[in-house]
């Protein structure tokens, strides 16, 4: 039997922003806008809603601490959160983490919608 490896479990841990007893605070290695930060628990999970409330709570944690470094660091004036739960939506590693991308003024033409523009919207908003 072979070990498959996770990305996420055998992280680099001297590359840790920031972290508590279930979770930890990386800069993403492929960032959607600069500051991009992902939110790891440190047991190994492949589907958020298997998280434990205790889980969620340090994964929450460390959004609020992320998210206020990123104002402090990057001046970001806005924030998309959110995480890619299973194949069908793009997840491609297959441990829990959720997204913090920073988002600044006029980093897009048009940020009405926000996530909902990466497809054609099923119903057109005004």
């Amino acid at each position: 039997m072979t070990k498959t490896t996770c990305i996420f479990c055998d992280y680099k841990r001297e590359e840790i922003i920031e972290k508590n007893n279930l979770a930890y605070l990386i800069y993403d290695n492929y960032p959607v806008n600069k500051g991009h930060m992902l939110i790891i628990p440190f047991r190994h999970v492949v589907n958020f809603f298997e998280l434990t409330e205790e889980e969620l709570s340090a994964i929450y944690e460390l959004l609020i601490k992320g998210q206020e470094k990123l104002k402090e660091e990057v001046k970001a004036t806005g924030f998309n959160v959110g995480a890619n739960i299973g194949h069908d939506a793009g997840q491609t590693v297959f441990h829990v983490h959720m997204h913090l991308i920073p988002r600044f003024h006029g980093d897009v033409d048009d940020p009405r919608g926000g996530i909902r523009n990466f497809k054609k919207p099923l119903v057109k908003y005004p």
